[in-house]
């Protein structure tokens, strides 16, 4: 099971939010590409990149940031926020990102999902942001009526490479994981699920952990490792073992 140590970018830092609220952003590195350095001596095989401002925007926003992460990172990037057409899928995809997370363009568009997933077999992923079971999209800004396993059952047959599910009420909240909820998410799919809210100790690794059969395929931390809540060496042996 793969480890994914998440960089955050807005203002070009390093941040993580509470419960996707960008007024409750904590700065833990003004040098992301640094963060990025950081996570991959420590052993890290994978980065999720997230442009919240783009996410906003609806455009990236922090592209000079992310450039500094893919040149220093030597492992590969999966990109989300504020990615909603296809010249922003392409120009990224040139620029070195591994895999492109589609969130609000999956429930906006999804044509161009599936185009982008013909296009570059195993280099597309969507985005599931749920609230309370319902898609968010914008940033988290707005709620929608289609829920997190509708949205996903959508994208079976495109060839998404992932899905990339975050609940959004313990993302970053530090309240632990709702394994049982995530597993069950994943046991309706056949596309590999990556996990991400609410991890705070190594005992929420182990309980998504217990379910990778049931199609949890990696797990996104922010917030536990920046504080140093959760020791990376540990995550790793964890997940890897």
């Amino acid at each position: 099971m793969i480890l994914y140590p998440a960089i955050d970018l807005k203002g070009g830092k390093c941040v993580r939010l509470l419960r996707g609220e960008m007024s409750a952003a904590t700065v833990f590195n003004d040098a992301p590409a640094a963060q990025a350095k950081s996570f991959v001596a420590a052993g890290c095989r994978w980065l999720h990149v997230v442009d919240l401002d783009g996410a906003f925007a609806g455009k990236p926003v922090n592209g000079d940031a992310v450039a500094a992460i893919l040149a220093a990172a030597g492992v590969p990037v999966q990109l989300g926020g504020g990615i909603r057409d296809r010249a922003t899928i392409e120009q990224w995809l040139a620029h070195g990102v591994a895999r492109i997370v589609l969130g609000t363009a999956a429930l906006r568009d999804p044509d161009l999902v599936k185009a982008a997933c013909r296009a570059h077999p195993g280099r597309i992923a969507v985005g599931i942001d749920a609230r309370n079971g319902r898609v968010a999209v914008e940033g988290w800004a707005k709620a929608s009526a289609v829920t997190a396993l509708d949205l996903a059952l959508a994208f079976e047959d495109a060839g998404v490479a992932a899905i990339v599910y975050t609940d959004i009420e313990r993302d970053g909240a530090l309240t632990g994981v709702d394994a049982a909820a995530t597993a069950a998410l994943a046991r309706r799919l056949t596309t590999p699920l990556i996990a991400s809210g609410g991890v705070a100790a190594l005992a929420d690794l182990a309980a998504l952990k217990a379910h990778e059969r049931d199609g949890i395929a990696g797990i996104i931390c922010g917030r536990a490792l920046y504080d140093g809540r959760l020791d990376l060496g540990q995550a790793l042996a964890l997940l890897e073992g």
